[in-house]
């Protein structure tokens, strides 16, 4: 195999802002292997919150070329298992690989990776479309250029919360899902599940700081609707922690390593009696691709990280309000352009 590193700005149709920052760019590192001809493209954006930068994941990269250029894929899990003794503090970077290597494993097989994990495409969850913290009659404007999109994702975590929602309920009868990143106390929340379940809110997402997980079971116990946990579940080892305090978790391939540890953590969610969700942290579609192939496995889903950009840097699936549509290629179908 041969690795290449490739580093992009993805700028944003809009300025995107949650509860403690706002981007206009988002940069990307994309993992590139070929082998026998055939080309796999992973990814990992960069991220302050979690110290994950593209000079570190690149560094981190570097430390296992040699040995990974020595190396002819027949599994991505083995290989994952190989590698993740010089990765494990870089799960950012091991995600980048994971998904490369999975999508060169399913190219060289002629499969969709799906497929060859012994998934059909059949009855997938739509993905929502996220609505970025601004002023309300900006907001109301961003929800229109998606009309009549099945879910609406909204970003919480201001003072006037309740007041964004019901604003955004008059435009529309989808469902919304919020998600507060860390912003609300154990009282707010509780108090704010209850006014928002009327407004056909189907969940709410990381309402507390992580950190404060004893806090959570009480939320969980008094909730008026389901909590689903984000910040709160970061690595496979984090997913029995989530029970009694969520109903479900939202994994992020960049944050646990790739869709191998993913995978498990699937597995571990569904016999603890979590829901699963993936999420995406506003990848291209090289990013958005790699989630695409575990949709039969979930719940729910949020990979519309491409619809947020100005510009992709890639082809791959594509989203058909909301729902996926596979492309002709096989792997995790990724062309980077």
């Amino acid at each position: 195999m041969q690795l290449k590193i490739h580093e992009f700005d993805l700028p944003l149709a809009h300025t995107f802002t949650i509860s403690r920052e706002s981007i206009t760019v988002q940069k990307t590192l994309i993992v590139e292997l070929e082998e026998d001809g055939y080309h796999g493209y992973g990814e990992a954006t960069t991220n302050n919150y979690y110290g994950f930068t593209f000079e570190n994941m690149a560094a981190a990269l570097e430390r296992v070329r040699g040995e990974l250029e020595a190396h002819t894929l027949e599994d991505p899990v083995a290989l994952w298992q190989q590698l993740h003794p010089q990765l494990h503090d870089n799960p950012f970077a091991q995600c980048a690989l994971d998904q490369a290597a999975h999508d060169l494993w399913g190219k060289k097989l002629g499969q969709p990776v799906y497929r060859l994990w012994g998934l059909e495409a059949n009855n997938l969850p739509p993905t929502d479309y996220t609505i970025g913290i601004d002023e309300i009659d900006v907001m109301v404007a961003k929800m229109r250029e998606f009309p009549d999109w099945p879910i609406y994702k909204i970003k919480l975590g201001t003072r006037h919360d309740l007041d964004i929602v019901r604003a955004l309920r008059e435009h529309t009868a989808s469902r919304f899902r919020v998600d507060a990143n860390c912003g609300w106390s154990v009282e707010e929340t509780i108090r704010n599940s209850h006014d928002l379940k009327p407004l056909n809110v189907e969940f709410i997402e990381q309402p507390l700081p992580a950190d404060q997980a004893a806090a959570m079971e009480r939320v969980y116990r008094e909730s008026a609707l389901p909590v689903i946990a984000d910040e709160s579940c970061i690595v496979e080892t984090d997913v029995p922690r989530c029970v009694n305090r969520f109903h479900g978790i939202n994994i992020k391939l960049v944050k646990c390593g790739g869709l191998t540890p993913a995978r498990r953590m699937i597995d571990e969610a569904r016999e603890l009696g979590l829901q699963v969700m993936v999420g995406c942290m506003t990848e291209s579609t090289v990013g958005i691709s790699a989630i695409a192939q575990l949709l039969p496995l979930l719940d729910y889903v949020d990979m519309d990280g491409a619809l947020l950009l100005a510009h992709d840097i890639a082809t791959g699936v594509t989203i058909d309000q909301g729902y996926c549509r596979y492309p002709n290629v096989n792997g995790c179908g990724v062309t980077l352009n």
